[in-house]
């Protein structure tokens, strides 16, 4: 499908729906940001809000709730009648609909699928409606704290994912002719999210999802480097001591599965980015 590409200049009929549409049948991916500002909004901890409300240990956001008129269920923070009861917390995903997020080349842009702007089927009142630049749209989202919280998770899942090619190629583990740790790696880059979360284990989901950051932290860069140091303080107390090739195979598998289910929650394709890993890793000697 065509993928319209958009600056924040673009002049479009943007606005949330007035009908609640946007809330059902939709898949809602969070970071660990996302999870904590939802959960402060619903005055509820991260642990209860991931919990009650989502998937794979917190990297989707549950949709369980009345169905529509078209069969498509509710988001879990849907109330009918009323709309998003969580509408301040809400994250990244839901603030930019209908709109998309991707970044090419260190440039940000904003896309839509089709040639036509989309949403007009369910809620074509938003022609009645002044236009707005995305800018403008973006701005009345407050969109600007939840696209750095993504940025700066991006860099922490590159970090995380560092930690399994340090495991692979400088500990020796590539260069003793170890041929499994590739193949593991693109295996879990196909595997399924349930699955994923449930090889990588309560303990390193917890840290990824819920971190111990005590400190009340408004600002999402500060939060994000704050969690990068916890996990990179974690991977050297589970790792800092390993010898064996299996037990050095074993941590750069798990230590890869925390990067890539990190990736799905950040919305990115984990088939595709442990592919260019896979190949990254290669280019250094690893073999599969």
């Amino acid at each position: 499908m065509q993928v319209t590409k958009l600056n924040t200049q673009s002049i479009l009929p943007l606005t949330c729906s007035r009908s609640g549409t946007c809330c059902f049948g939709k898949t809602v991916m969070l970071n660990p940001w996302e999870l904590l500002s939802f959960s402060k909004e619903k005055k509820i901890t991260s642990r209860e809000f991931r919990d009650l409300y989502c998937e794979f240990g917190g990297i989707r956001l549950r949709f369980n709730g009345k169905p529509d008129k078209k069969g498509q269920q509710a988001c879990s923070q849907y109330v009918e009648n009323v709309g998003c009861s969580v509408h301040l917390g809400r994250p990244l995903a839901c603030r930019l609909y209908p709109l998309g997020r991707q970044i090419q080349s260190n440039k940000t842009h904003y896309i839509y699928q089709g040639d036509t702007f989309p949403c007009l089927t369910d809620c074509s009142e938003v022609l009645e409606l002044p236009k707005l630049s995305v800018g403008e749209y973006l701005k009345g989202q407050e969109a600007d704290p939840f696209e750095k919280a993504q940025d700066e998770y991006l860099i922490i899942m590159q970090n995380i994912a560092d930690i399994a090619f340090e495991l692979l190629l400088d500990s020796g583990l590539a260069a003793s002719g170890d041929t499994k740790t590739l193949s593991v790696w693109r295996e879990i880059g196909n595997e399924l999210p349930e699955l994923l979360a449930a090889r990588i284990g309560e303990e390193w989901i917890d840290c990824l999802m819920l971190p111990a950051i005590n400190d009340n932290i408004e600002n999402p860069t500060t939060f994000a480097q704050k969690h990068n140091d916890l996990l990179l303080l974690k991977a050297q107390e589970k790792f800092g001591n390993l010898q064996t090739p299996q037990e050095l195979h074993d941590a750069s598998v798990l230590i890869m599965g925390v990067a890539l289910h990190l990736a799905r929650g950040l919305g990115a394709d984990a088939k595709e980015i442990s592919e260019h890993w896979i190949e990254t890793a290669k280019s250094h000697g690893a073999k599969e």
